[in-house]
């Protein structure tokens, strides 16, 4: 079958990105031979079905995903997270490991078996249309997701249609649902530079293609005011970004943080980014890095400790520029958190090549490491190469999993007090999720009126993958005050500035600075007046009384006012008792009033006293 092309491009007649466009637009095929599949569409009135989305894959793929839904949603289709419930099943697609693809078959399968209409979108149908398993279905490309209301449509009436070809970007002012709507992924350009020998994506998202800054600096404009709490900027490899439109990654990043609240009620998260395309501007990127409207993390895939892997890869780098990268950006950015990527047994490693990868895993530490065997993905140049038997693979897998998980990253945390950003309910259902600015995870129980706000809490323990805390102070929403390097917590090293990808150990984004390292000096951090161990505790047993009430809230009141001195600068002693009078709160002014009340009465009684004898 041929590909449909996108007819109104250029023809200066089409319908505006996100609307309807005529049904004449799209070339239909209709099924031929197949009435068990037609008989199942169903007759509603266009716009009335529900619709069951599923999404594989990175970022990119969910942000997709949530383009899709908005422009469903808004042309009254009902969306669903139940397949029965489903009149049609769209499924975004990821072809970066066999397994993905595996699990699309496996649902595709499913859905046919079930008489569900199938519309199938995202990397598989770009990279590979003429798979057998797509035959008999609707597809949508990746830069085609602004028309999937017509696709959507047109299948519902038995029709099979493929949107494949397209040069321009779709629009990144469509309508859109988001999975978390405290969470906007922001895709800033698709395709990469690069030409991996595995890699598939670049057979579907193809070459880079840039978003002008004018462009996402609007969208951001545009969220933050829709109560957004945390961007993501997304891509196949963020530093590469604007190459294809002569501006770079830095301009972007600056042009998008002068947009951000002062206040820091907003954070932006950088997206993955490969080493060649950020070594020459490492210390820019470590300036952003620093704003405290920026978490100070980063995805750096090194995929090999081996210099000899990385050539059969093409990864156009050397380990001593990662590690370039790694250092650099650990010195110069406070509580700097990286995370990286190793692919264990690509075709030609040897015993040495991977005792170099575990030698650069144990030196650095990483606190998240994504470890994957090789999956040789078809039409790619490493699918030829001759292949390690696999269960040499499996055992280079395990052992550096064990490796990787004999380390304690987040064990010095303990008893800190640190900001977090709270924007989602643990899968457990008791707690909820944040990130300190390190984008380090954190539990705490709380209730969900809590979610897209921003807290102070004591770290009380630490686990492999995440710490848990325990609330002291809440962040006001409705206060703009800037948030300064002083207001920021220490994430254990004096900042001049400052204080998520996916699974496998973890979960998986400006204005330039204008305080220097000398600005820190002999500050005080929030560190320094944590509540001593033994009030924790007392704290935890009168946790459900009327006096433990009370006193949690004299102590986060104190609390509050000792941090607020510690953000001026230092704790200025009170030389007078009109200025401790001053800081006192109600209970305690009523206290010392009941107290000198007391003795007054006493006085009295005894002078009485003295005088009647």
């Amino acid at each position: 079958m041929e590909d449909i092309e996108d007819l109104l491009i250029g023809s200066g007649d089409g319908a505006p990105s996100g609307f309807r466009l005529p049904i004449n637009s799209v070339a239909l095929h209709p099924k031929k031979n197949k009435p068990n599949l037609t008989a199942s569409f169903s007759p509603k009135i266009p716009g009335t079905q529900t619709i069951y989305i599923k999404t594989f894959g990175c970022s990119h793929n969910q942000s997709d995903s949530e383009y899709m839904a908005g422009q469903l949603s808004s042309f009254g289709y009902t969306l669903t997270d139940i397949p029965e419930d489903g009149d049609l099943w769209l499924i975004n697609t990821c072809t970066v490991k066999s397994p993905s693809q595996s699990a699309m078959d496996t649902l595709m399968a499913k859905g046919k078996s079930a008489q569900k209409p199938l519309v199938i979108a995202g990397c598989v149908p770009q990279g590979s249309r003429n798979l057998k398993e797509l035959e008999g279905v609707s597809i949508v490309g990746v830069q085609q997701i602004d028309r999937v209301v017509e696709v959507v449509e047109e299948t519902l009436k038995g029709h099979e249609v493929r949107l494949l070809n397209r040069k321009t970007l779709p629009a990144l002012d469509l309508p859109k649902v988001r999975k978390n709507k405290f969470v906007e992924i922001l895709p800033i350009n698709v395709g990469c530079l690069g030409a991996c020998t595995y890699c598939k994506t670049k057979h579907a998202r193809g070459h880079l293609g840039s978003y002008t800054i004018d462009s996402l600096v609007g969208r951001v404009r545009s969220v933050v005011a829709d109560g957004v709490k945390e961007i993501w900027l997304s891509s196949e490899d963020t530093g590469a970004y604007g190459r294809d439109i002569g501006v770079n990654l830095p301009s972007l990043l600056n042009a998008i943080v002068s947009e951000l609240p002062a206040d820091a009620s907003t954070m932006l998260r950088i997206g993955m980014t490969n080493p060649p395309f950020i070594l020459e501007h490492l210390k820019e990127i470590a300036e952003v890095l620093r704003h405290p409207c920026v978490y100070s993390f980063l995805h750096v895939p090194v995929q090999s400790g081996s210099d000899n892997v990385l050539t059969a890869m093409n990864r156009e780098y050397i380990v001593s520029e990662f590690r370039t990268v790694v250092d650099t950006l650990t010195e110069l950015v406070p509580g700097m958190q990286i995370a990286t990527d190793i692919i264990c047994g690509f075709p030609g490693e040897t015993d040495d090549d991977f005792s170099q990868t575990v030698s650069l895993i144990n030196d650095y530490k990483f606190p998240q490491v994504h470890i994957s065997q090789f999956y040789p993905r078809p039409g790619t140049p490493a699918a030829r190469m001759k292949k390690i038997p696999s269960n040499i693979v499996k055992k280079r897998s395990r052992e550096l999993t064990a490796v990787f998980e004999a380390f304690s990253p987040y064990g010095e945390m303990e008893g800190r007090v640190e900001r977090i950003w709270i924007t989602e309910i643990a899968t457990d259902g008791i707690h909820l999720v944040g990130h300190t600015k390190g984008y380090i995870q954190v539990l705490v129980i709380a209730p969900e009126s809590m979610l897209g706000t921003s807290a102070i809490v004591k770290i009380t323990s630490v686990g492999r993958w995440s710490v848990f805390g325990d609330v002291i102070e809440t962040f006001d929403q409705t206060d703009k005050a800037t948030v300064s390097a002083e207001k920021m917590p220490s994430e254990g090293k004096c900042s001049p500035c400052s204080d998520p990808c996916g699974t496998s150990a973890c979960s998986e984004i400006p204005e330039p600075c204008d305080c220097g390292p000398d600005r820190c000096g002999g500050q005080n951090t929030l560190e320094e007046i944590v509540i001593p161990q033994n009030d924790m505790l007392l704290e935890d047993r009168n946790r459900r009384n009327l006096i433990g009430w009370v006193l949690r809230k004299r102590k986060n009141k104190t609390q509050k006012k000792m941090e607020n001195n510690v953000i001026s600068g230092s704790i200025k002693k009170q030389e007078s008792i009109q200025g401790t009078w001053s800081t006192w709160g109600v209970i305690d002014r009523a206290l010392l009033g009941g107290i000198l009340v007391s003795l007054a009465l006493l006085l009295y009684l005894g002078f009485r006293t003295m005088v009647s004898s």
